[in-house]
């Protein structure tokens, strides 16, 4: 494998997970075989005991619903523990302890943690200090690995629904572009694919960091920056939208961004000639009036795959745990069974 930029190394046994830098194609495809073998414990169709004994710290300084309690999840459903801690108000960091003494301390209770926080670069400075492998959960503007992994793989499958390849596909890819840490991770981890086109549009003060745009054409694929959301769609196989971060934001760069209405409808898609395309989103999608994010009245089109995105995050998570704890595909194997109880729903 070539030298990961930063001297990241890749991903494995005993190692932090810090960046989709540290994946290249070989290494993403076997996390994407564990992925598919543990589909029917992340599904509960079986159960899993591999993880019995070990005990996952989940740190989340930053809120957090979906992400938190798909990694917990995840570990759960391999049979482990979750030790859990939400937000700065209630940890020893509000009473001025250090980033390195708070990761050497905690990560001498568990075997694995996971940790968000919202500023960029603490992650990294997290696992400097752990005595066990740190999986970034995302950090401020920077990266968000895991949320890639699970975009990617789900991208993937959803091609392959329409026999298409990831290879030479066209994404457009929409809203916060700036601050959405989702889209500079999956932009990258894509770029290990071959002649993808990324077609870009954000609002003014919303782009593209440079850096990630030079990322992807320094490997041959295209990044346009669109007009419209209407041009970023028009022949794409998909595109990926993103709620803008107001959280992240100046009030002077809110105040430029002059976003209201609808990032994309059923109305704009129709204009586009896009009704059919795959539509993805990394959530949470802001519901409420004039958001600028993705309406629900696309929720019944064919092509939406936000929530095949959420179930998939789980056992991508499942796999993270897995390759980072060493655990082979043979003994999750030795160690699932048939779940003796029925969760299937049954209303009305």
């Amino acid at each position: 494998m070539t030298n990961l930029p930063g001297d990241l190394p890749p991903f494995g046994p005993g190692r932090h997970l810090l960046s989709v830098q540290q994946f290249d194609r070989d290494s993403l495809q076997r996390l994407f075989a564990l992925a598919d073998l543990v589909r029917p414990i992340a599904e509960r169709r079986s159960i899993c005991t591999v993880l019995d004994g070990a005990v996952l710290g989940s740190l989340f300084f930053e809120p957090s619903t979906r992400t938190r309690l798909s990694f917990e999840s995840a570990f759960l459903r391999l049979g482990g523990e979750v030790t859990t801690t939400t937000g700065f108000t209630f940890s020893s960091m509000a009473k001025g302890e250090s980033i390195a003494d708070t990761s050497r301390v905690v990560s001498g209770y568990s075997d694995v943690l996971v940790v968000r926080h919202p500023d960029e670069g603490s992650v990294a400075e997290f696992a400097s200090a752990s005595v066990v492998p740190v999986i970034n959960a995302g950090d401020g503007a920077g990266e968000h690995p895991s949320q890639a992994l699970l975009d990617f793989y789900t991208l993937k499958s959803e091609l392959q629904r329409r026999d298409r390849l990831v290879d030479g596909c066209t994404i457009a890819i929409v809203g916060d572009l700036k601050y959405g840490r989702t889209v500079h991770s999956l932009i990258k981890l894509l770029s290990l694919a071959e002649g993808i086109t990324f077609r870009t549009y954000s609002p003014p003060s919303l782009e593209l960091p440079p850096d990630v745009a030079h990322y992807a054409r320094a490997r041959g694929h295209q990044v346009c920056d669109a007009e419209s959301v209407t041009d970023a769609l028009v022949g794409a196989d998909v595109v990926y939208a993103t709620r803008v971060q107001r959280e992240r934001m100046t009030e002077e760069v809110l105040a430029n961004a002059n976003i209201s209405g609808n990032l994309l409808n059923r109305r704009i898609l129709k204009k586009a000639g896009a009704a059919e395309i795959i539509i993805m989103h990394p959530l949470p999608r802001d519901s409420r009036m004039d958001s600028f994010d993705l309406s629900n009245d696309v929720d019944d089109l064919p092509g939406l795959s936000i929530f095949r995105q959420t179930d998939n995050g789980v056992l991508i998570r499942m796999a993270i745990f897995l390759t980072a704890l060493g655990c082979s595909s043979d003994m999750v194997k030795a160690t699932t069974k048939q779940r003796p109880w029925d969760a299937t729903l049954r209303w009305p």
